[in-house]
């Protein structure tokens, strides 16, 4: 049988010894790395749904127990509704949830002129702009 060279031998168990130190360092910074996603909370969310004629709003992923403020804005900036809630544990929704009804007639025609929000105070967070239509009398 033939014996390896000297040298061969040497550089394979370079690369050996290397690959190992690599696959080591990848197994001891992972599960840092995925720690970290997982602490990372999800943005909280709202939604929309028509409730005795009125637009009513619900939310999720907020803090539980926690405040929360609601507002319905025209997307020209004027308020048509806010109000301070507190978020209760969810059965259907994530986290910390809200529903809540409005004074905004439900199904009013045209485009979404206006959206809503919710601010998660213990975590000073928005909730991303849900677009929304609003309805608005002409006298």
């Amino acid at each position: 049988m033939r014996k390896p060279s000297l040298s061969k031998s040497r550089c394979s168990r370079r690369i050996a010894i290397g690959m190992a130190g690599a696959a080591l360092t990848g197994l001891v910074l992972a599960p840092q790395a995925l720690a970290a996603d997982q602490l990372k909370a999800p943005r909280p969310y709202v939604f929309n749904y028509d409730w005795n004629n009125h637009l009513s709003l619900g939310g999720g992923h907020f803090t539980v127990g926690g405040r929360v403020y609601v507002d319905v804005k025209l997307n020209s900036g004027a308020t048509h509704f806010r109000k301070w809630v507190t978020a209760r544990p969810g059965q259907r929704n994530p986290g910390g949830t809200f529903h809540i009804e409005t004074n905004i007639p439900a199904s009013c025609p045209g485009d979404k002129n206006g959206y809503a929000r919710g601010y998660d105070q213990a975590t000073d967070t928005w909730a991303v702009r849900l677009p929304v239509s609003i309805c608005v009398r002409f006298d």
